[in-house]
């Protein structure tokens, strides 16, 4: 028998990337999954490429089945606002959880009811979340009972900027982050502006001008990393493709420091995390080259004219920038090693 685990929210991209993950990981055993449109059906009903599959045959349920179902921890794929109501009954019953939603990412419940719109009722419960970025927490992931998987784009930007930060060798302003990520990161609700007539043969970028919510998740990471208030121009894009993040993040270097001592950091942090590939000088990423894995492929240039350092972060959006980044933390919280189930290189074409 594996690890028992659960799924709240099953019918989203990230519930359908959680129960492909599942499916090959040599630990977990999917014991329910939740949805309130598809309850009493099974998830190969659903989702017709997991035929054959074990979770294939599992029986969706209300929500409010879950709790007792005897499950180690559970994956909270579902909106903001639901989360915070889901994720104190599951705890109170000794199951550990991942949450997907942005209900516990930010550790100011003023700043989240800004930019959300909504008031938080778990604001004790924000003290005892662990912001679940493996390579700056993974020690504290270890001992979570409670996991805030960060957002997509956040975790493209963060990853991309720590080394430089870390080390001040970049100054702290101006930044300015240039995103583009795949249509799979608007969700799987039906909106007009994700439609494939909207969609096809176009490029635009959307909540720009500090208007996207990732804004202040990205703000308040970088700040802890830097050691000091850092404010960002966060300007996001829609890609006519499926999956991916390319963020190209520009930036100057503080006085004294060279161009090649930041990128020998950017090396080592590398070799210190499995699932960080630091490309060669003139080697630009791609979004293909990630698509299906949890890499975050890095580039690093830097104009001589303009003395811009420009750092460019690629990562799938739907696996490391959601369900596969889940599964991470869940394995850290299970006693596991991190990439357990988590070996996919990228899918090509």
């Amino acid at each position: 028998m594996g690890i028992k685990v659960g799924i709240v929210g099953i019918t989203g991209y990230t519930g359908m990337e959680l129960v492909r993950l599942i499916s090959n990981h040599p630990e977990f055993e999917l014991s329910f999954a939740t949805s309130r449109t598809y309850a009493k059906k099974r998830i190969k009903d659903i989702f017709p490429h997991l035929l054959g599959s074990k979770e294939g045959e599992v029986e969706i349920i209300l929500p409010e089945q879950g709790f007792k179902q005897g499950v180690k921890l559970v994956f909270l794929a579902v909106p903001h606002k639901s989360a915070m109501e889901l994720a104190p009954k599951f705890l109170a019953q000794g199951t550990k959880v991942v949450d997907l939603s942005a209900d516990f990412r930010l550790s100011n419940p003023q700043i989240y009811e800004k930019w959300y719109n909504t008031p938080h009722i778990e604001k004790e419960l924000l003290k005892d979340s662990v912001y679940g970025l493996i390579e700056l927490y993974k020690d504290d992931i270890k001992h979570a009972k409670l996991v805030a998987n960060p957002g997509c784009y956040p975790t493209s930007i963060i990853l991309g900027l720590f080394p430089g930060l870390k080390k001040h060798y970049i100054k702290k302003a101006p930044i300015i982050i240039d995103s583009k990520s795949g249509t799979s990161g608007a969700g799987r609700s039906a909106k007009i502006g994700t439609i494939f007539s909207e969609v096809y043969d176009n490029f635009r970028p959307y909540g720009i001008g500090g208007q996207h919510r990732h804004t202040p998740e990205i703000e308040e990471q970088l700040s802890k990393i830097a050691n000091m208030e850092i404010k960002i121009s966060f300007n996001p894009h829609l890609l006519p493709i499926q999956r991916g993040i390319v963020s190209t993040m520009y930036g100057y270097l503080n006085q004294g420091v060279k161009f090649d001592t930041l990128y020998n950091e950017y090396l080592e942090f590398g070799k210190k995390n499995k699932w960080i590939r630091i490309y060669p000088p003139g080697k630009l990423v791609e979004a293909k080259n990630v698509r299906g894995s949890m890499f975050c492929d890095i580039s690093l240039c830097f104009d001589n004219r303009t003395n811009t350092v420009i750092i460019i972060s690629c990562i799938d959006n739907v696996c490391r920038g959601a369900s596969g980044q889940a599964i991470a933390n869940a394995n850290l919280m299970l006693g596991l090693d991190m990439d357990t189930g988590l070996k996919n290189l990228a899918m090509i074409p």
